[in-house]
């Protein structure tokens, strides 16, 4: 299988190395806007071949889009149009009349986004909606580019199916194999459900670690006592202030109404933990962080 992989960054590099190295992919070709990343992606050996996007979605079976989710969801229309204009290799054209041909495409479009109500609702009446599988690895790093690719990053983790009732069943076992192939759990769940959950699980901590690096920083003058003082805990709750502002910007504003509603919750938290120390009460701050520990149980 022939994959293209639009987006040669930590996502969609790691991507490349493991589907190759895992025999998945027979050839990858890739497609990155940045000629300096692009030069460094030919040079790490990511792709066989970086092309333009055109090329990428003619020549490719399986279109990976490893974009920012804003750039995706004007790229996935336009993916599924060149799909339904004649790249499926059936001859399918957009007209009424070739119904049929377009049934018969079996190329494949999927993304890796942190959000997906916008993207499902972009080609909910796209002709060619079932070829689109929508999906979120969660995997990650705070590092971002070509050099931030790396073997092993989702092994373990689950992978998120979305609308998969909108998909070709072939389509959706297709992309199950191929994150069977990353050593990856399926989980399944509708766009809105899986919107909520990652403001819950992902974005309020990519919140809360830049809010952070923003009150040390303002606070903190002295960059070296920052970097002298800073303890394993702050390192680690900190780091995710280093994630690249391309890739979160349209994440919080496509996922808004969860993302405040998260953060209207946390900051209730915030403000139950300042009044309980302002008052001296021991007993509130004991229990709001016994209550905390509950979290040992899910996560160790």
């Amino acid at each position: 299988m022939n994959v293209g992989i639009i987006g040669l960054g930590l996502i969609g590099g790691s991507m490349a190395i493991e589907l190759r190295r895992k025999g998945f992919a027979s050839q990858i070709l890739g497609v990155e806007s940045d000629p300096v990343n692009a030069a460094a992606a030919e040079k790490i050996g990511l792709a066989d071949k970086v092309v333009g996007f055109e090329e990428c979605v003619r020549e490719s079976d399986l279109v990976v889009l490893a974009v920012p989710v804003g750039a995706a969801v004007k790229m996935l229309p336009q993916v599924l149009d060149m799909f339904a204009e004649g790249l499926c290799g059936d001859g399918a054209g957009p007209g009424s009349e070739d119904a049929e041909k377009r049934k018969k495409c079996r190329k494949i479009v999927i993304d890796v986004c942190s959000t997906k109500e916008q993207l499902v609702r972009s080609v909910h009446y796209h002709p060619l909606r079932g070829r689109y599988v929508a999906t979120h690895p969660m995997a990650g790093t705070e590092y971002s580019g070509p050099w931030a690719a790396m073997p092993g990053l989702f092994d373990g983790r689950a992978c998120i199916f979305c609308n998969v009732e909108e998909s070709d069943p072939a389509a959706v076992k297709t992309v199950e194999s191929l994150y069977d192939s990353l050593n990856m759990r399926p989980i399944y769940m509708n766009a809105a459900s899986h919107d909520v959950h990652t403001a819950y699980v992902s974005h309020i901590s990519h919140i809360t670690s830049f809010a952070l690096a923003l009150t040390v920083l303002d606070k903190e003058k002295n960059e070296k006592h920052i970097f002298d003082l800073a303890s394993g805990g702050f390192s680690s709750t900190v780091r995710l202030a280093k994630s690249n502002a391309d890739m979160w910007v349209p994440i919080f504003i496509q996922n808004r109404d969860n993302v405040l509603q998260v953060m209207d919750t946390y900051i209730e938290k915030m403000k139950a933990f300042r009044s309980a120390i302002a008052d001296y009460d021991d007993k509130a701050v004991r229990e709001l962080i016994e209550d905390a520990n509950r979290i040992k149980r899910i996560i160790r």
